[in-house]
């Protein structure tokens, strides 16, 4: 399992699909981000994180679990509309957006211990997602599974998570360095571009869970 092979193959998949991508998951990262900046301007100096994980918490796992629907469905070559893709997700979002509250909760708690441990659960629990909507694993089977099948390739895990959220990190820097003081438009354009970009590695993961299931198989 070469991170190389898998960061290629998942980046031809994803400009392959990007119109469909796009159209199933960006209006979705759009309202997130839209009702995530109103919800901080309106509170203000009042305003928190933890304001923003609630909104992820309503959005993030509609649009997350219809990708890995999509991405299971278009690599089994099934053509499956928007339309029942959400419907799907709509079922799933109780125990997913339970499972990232719970993924969110740990890994913060983590990152408070000096950063590694936070890392070390972040890369343990990364095909937690892909366990609950396409095996149909209860969510704290689903984190256990995962523990087990990222155990000897946590290295090779974080190398392709890095290189994928590393690039995208230095974009949104580079144009917040652009924009000092942006308008509120530019701003909602920055973090829709930035949670859109994201979920590339949706798909970079989605490879690796793959690829790990059937080596376990075999």
């Amino acid at each position: 399992m070469n991170p190389l092979s898998v960061l290629r193959d998942s980046l031809h998949f994803f400009r392959y699909h990007l119109t469909s991508i796009i159209a199933l998951c960006l209006p979705l990262v759009v309202l997130e981000a839209l009702l995530t900046q109103l919800l901080n301007r309106q509170m203000a100096d009042q305003a928190s994180p933890a304001y923003g994980m609630l909104v992820s918490l309503l959005f993030y796992p509609l649009y997350s679990a219809a990708l890995i629907l999509y991405l299971d469905t278009r690599s089994n070559g099934q053509d499956i509309s928007r339309r029942d893709l959400f419907a799907r997700a709509v079922q799933l979002w109780p125990q997913l957006a339970l499972l990232l509250l719970i993924s969110s909760l740990l890994i913060m708690a983590g990152l408070a211990l000096f950063i590694v441990p936070g890392v070390w659960i972040m890369i343990n629990l990364v095909f937690a997602e892909y366990l609950l909507v396409l095996r149909g694993l209860p969510v704290v089977q689903s984190m256990r599974e995962s523990a087990r099948m990222t155990t000897g390739h946590f290295m090779r895990i974080l190398i392709c998570v890095v290189s994928v959220l590393a690039p995208i990190w230095l974009i949104e820097g580079l144009l917040l360095m652009a924009f000092p003081e942006p308008a509120p438009g530019v701003v909602l354009a920055i973090n829709s571009l930035s949670g859109f970009l994201q979920l590339f590695s949706t798909v970079v993961l989605y490879r690796l869970f793959m690829l790990l299931e059937t080596e376990a198989t075999a």
